[in-house]
């Protein structure tokens, strides 16, 4: 049996939780399915909700850690994130994909489609197929109706930018499942030693303007 994630388990850095959540079993009221994308957010990036400070919305990110974190994302969907790190820091991950495993045919019903590797693609998509919302803001993550457990395999894990975001947007802090077909969006190939070079040549080459900040 994998072992079930209490709370201690994000009492920790938003950069180690992250990966690791990626493989993870993550159930709601029974519903879910394995851990396939995740974004990662700390207050010090301005992408983060926390970045400006504590507000009524964004207080449940401001700890403690291992508590669930849902907004409504462009007044359209509810998007839920696992805070982390100690009281006051102020991070979470959001969850953007999950590969369905359990309860599928009450995600089908949510998300009016059949399509088994769309009804989980997207953090609004997971949220509806699973059912959560606001209501659920505030909730620990290791009692019902949340349910995680570790991983119970070595998995393989790519990093990318972010999605759907224009600040700290070159920042790698996404990470997902390699390979996998329920993830949002195609993570992009790494790329090549000889792209590598060639990509280091022309910036040698190529003069740059000289800049006006500090």
């Amino acid at each position: 049996m994998p072992r079930k994630l209490t709370r201690s388990f994000f009492d920790r850095s938003v950069h180690e939780v992250a990966p690791d959540l990626i493989g993870a079993t993550f159930l709601f009221n029974g519903v879910g399915g394995l851990i396939v994308e995740v974004e990662a957010y700390h207050h010090t990036e301005p992408a983060a909700h926390s970045y400006r400070g504590e507000t009524p919305r964004n207080a449940v990110m401001f700890g403690p850690a291992g508590f669930a974190y849902v907004y409504r994302s462009y007044g359209i969907h509810w998007c839920v994130n696992f805070v982390c790190e100690a009281k006051g820091s102020a991070s979470a991950v959001l969850i953007r994909a999950l590969q369905p495993t359990a309860g599928i045919a009450t995600m089908k019903r949510r998300r009016g489609m059949d399509n088994e590797r769309l009804l989980c693609a997207g953090p609004g998509r997971v949220c509806q197929a699973l059912g959560i919302t606001i209501d659920h803001n505030g909730l620990p993550l290791d009692r019902a109706p949340f349910e995680l457990y570790a991983r119970d395999c070595a998995v393989e894990i790519v990093s990318g930018p972010r999605i759907g975001i224009t600040k700290a947007a070159d920042l790698p802090w996404r990470y997902g499942l390699k390979g996998s077909r329920y993830v949002s969006k195609a993570f992009p190939a790494p790329k090549t030693d000889t792209a590598k070079r060639s990509s280091e040549t022309r910036r040698r080459r190529t003069p740059t303007a000289e800049s006006d900040q500090p």
